[in-house]
Order: structure tokens, then sequence, then C-alpha cells
């Protein structure tokens, strides 16, 4: 697990230095904004995402300056998303990665805005990157549409609210997943091996999106053991909100003990699907890490 931590602090460190010259304009009338979009998108965290963007393309033998503005994007994705679900109309939660979320700092507006705008920078991000085609970066565009739009995240998202109310099946259960969490992730490993030079079609890009559709339900099957059997210090956001808010969890369907069997399962899927590749170590250690992860 610690060769996992060290990879993931490696790439933090990088993305983190690109994502710090961000949002820098200090103007009276709109430094309000940039200063939220700053406060989450700098708040830390694991940067999986983005970890995971650097190292498939390193996998497949591309150019890491290739692949950072693509991991960028995929940050700014996630940092909107998490914005937004914490508002009182959706989530409704305090803490997040141990400080009190944006909207709670900032106002409900100025987040709606912040989340707004980090969304939609994120397409300019890969537009615009330097190091690849316009070919290379309109496919880009198009696997992060896909995967944060009405048919990607934010269905997952729509899933997951209508489970506040109505009880889902593990089937269902497994379509919010695949949308709210693993969307973004498998848009990660995709993005990654574009940056590498990979086709949509190839069959190394089918594999690294099995590999993360995988490590996708292993994530969030563990992350549902958390909200249920850790505490907020320990995991830097509100806990025991998914059982306050009725919703359909892996908790709904196994205990804590069979959910982790499920994320190992996962895990073994996912490390299959990619471990007869050269420099393949890298991203299987990160997917042991997801399963093993605490926090």
């Amino acid at each position: 697990m610690s060769e996992a931590k060290n990879i993931l602090l490696e790439n933090a460190k990088l993305i983190e230095a690109e994502l710090d010259k961000k949002y820098t304009d200090e103007s009276s009338i709109t430094g309000r904004l940039y200063e939220a979009q700053r406060y989450s998108l700098l708040a830390g965290g694991k940067r999986i995402r983005p970890t995971l963007v650097i190292e498939t393309c390193k996998m497949f033998g591309g150019d890491v300056n290739a692949a950072i503005p693509f991991a960028m994007a995929i940050e700014m994705i996630h940092t909107y998303s998490l914005i937004h679900d914490d508002l009182p109309c959706m989530d409704n939660d305090d803490l997040r990665r141990g400080k009190p979320t944006n909207h709670k700092v900032f106002g409900e507006a100025i987040a709606v805005l912040a989340g707004d705008g980090l969304l939609t920078d994120a397409f300019l991000e890969c537009a615009m990157n330097p190091y690849v085609s316009g070919d290379c970066a309109a496919v880009a565009v198009s696997i992060l549409s896909a995967a944060a739009g009405s048919y990607g995240m934010v269905r997952g998202q729509a899933i997951d609210m209508y489970g506040e109310k109505n009880e889902l099946t593990p089937e269902e259960l497994i379509e919010l997943h695949m949308g709210k969490t693993g969307a973004l992730i498998c848009a990660s490993v995709q993005l990654g091996a574009l940056a590498a030079g990979i086709s949509p079609d190839d069959q190394k890009m089918r594999d690294v999106t099995t590999f993360a559709e995988q490590i996708g339900l292993a994530f969030q099957a563990i992350d549902d053991v958390l909200d249920a059997t850790s505490t907020s210090d320990a995991i830097g956001k509100s806990v025991g909100s998914d059982k306050e808010k009725n919703k359909t969890t892996f908790m709904n369907f196994f205990t804590p003990e069979q959910a982790i069997a499920c994320a190992e399962q996962y895990t073994n899927s996912a490390i299959e699907a990619i471990s007869a590749y050269d420099n393949s170590e890298r991203l299987i250690n990160i997917a042991k890490f997801l399963c093993e992860r605490d926090k």
C-alpha cells in the first residue's frame, strides 16, 4: 500500500502545481468566484482520477505532458461534482476533505457558479491540449462529455436521488455507481490511453476501460462500508449520511464483510484485465490500494 501512496503523492504534486495556476484573478468583482473555485480545487484529496490519467498514459509509453491537461480536466469536473453534490438541494453535506463544504463558506449561489465554471472550463482544458492533435482533443472532449453528462455521472446522481425515496434493486445500484462514480473513473483511464496514442476502438482501450469499471465498483463498495462504519475525523467527510437519507447502498444488500469481499472480487477482475501489459504494476498497486483503503 505504501507504494500506491507514493504514486498518488507523486502525481498529486504534479497536478496540484498545474491546478495552482488556475483562477488567480483577484478582481474585486469576480474574485470571490475564483476564490471559491480554488478553495475546492486545491483542498487536497488523493487525486485518484488524475493519477489514473497519468499512469495509464505511462503504462502505454505516452508523454506525460500530453496527459496533464486531460488530468486537470478530470479533476476540475470531479471537483465541480463534489461542490454540487454537497449543496442543500442535493446531499446537503457540511464537511468535505476535512473542511467546511463550499456553500458553507461562500454561500449557495457562488458555490453553484464555482461548479458551473469548473465543469465548463474542463472542456476547454481538453480542447486546448497543446501536446495532442486537434482530432485527439476532439475525441477527448467527447469522452469527457459522455462521462460527465446525462448518460454518465449526472445520470448516476439522478438515480442516487431517486433511491432516497425508492429502494433500488441490486442491478439498479450497480447502474447508479457505474454512472455517479464509475463514469469519470473510466474517462480517466480512457483519456490517459488517448494521450498515449491509443485509439478508442483498440483492445487496449477496452481492457483499461474494464479495469476502470471494476475499480470504480470496488471504490464505491468500500466507500459505502466506510460511511457505515468509520468516523468523520477519520475520513474527512460526513459519515452515516447514507442511512440518514435512506440511500440505497451496498449496505442494503451486504454486511460490511460481504461488501469488502465484493470489492476484492472487483479488484481481482480489474487486475486481470491489465496484468498482461508491460508496466501495469503501478496501476495494479493503485487498484489494490483503493480496495484496502480506510478513508
